[in-house]
């Protein structure tokens, strides 16, 4: 049995109950007459490059974060062994980017989900350019539809 349970984490909650008025902006988006919290693209490179590379990773999120015009709260990587896979995510004041490597198999899988003014497509090609896959897939989900 573990000795050591996980270490706990605190969450905060940016929205106080106890304000009398409601946030102005809640920021979510309206593209082509629908409304939604915010575009959810779940991109798939295969025969990408780098993939075992921490800091390579680090500089291809900041890369497609600045090409949104996000806003980077965090960024935390973890490798799993030398040569190993990555998995990690970029903490965004509109929402993340997560990364999760295969490096053996040269795939590596992101989730780019965003809010507000941002627009996570600009991410693509920047993605694309780093990574240089032999093949890039993606699929837009719009979060939060309303009706």
């Amino acid at each position: 049995m573990d000795q050591n349970p996980p270490s706990a984490e605190k969450s905060t909650t940016l929205v106080d109950p106890t304000l009398s008025e409601p946030r102005s902006k809640d920021y979510f988006k309206e593209r082509d007459g629908e409304v939604f919290a915010g575009a959810h693209i779940l991109v798939d490179l295969w025969g990408a490059d780098r993939l075992d590379d921490i800091d390579y990773i680090e500089e291809g999120l900041r890369k497609a974060i600045d090409a949104c015009d996000a806003t980077l709260l965090h960024i935390h990587l973890h490798r799993f062994s030398t040569g190993g896979g990555i998995s990690g995510v970029a903490v965004l004041a509109e929402s993340h980017i997560s990364v999760h490597t295969w490096p053996e198999r040269g795939f590596a899988a992101f989730d780019i989900f965003m809010c507000g003014a941002c627009v996570p497509e600009l991410a693509l090609p920047v993605l694309q350019k780093h990574f240089k896959p032999k093949r890039m897939t993606n699929d837009l989900v719009k979060r939060g539809l309303i009706g």
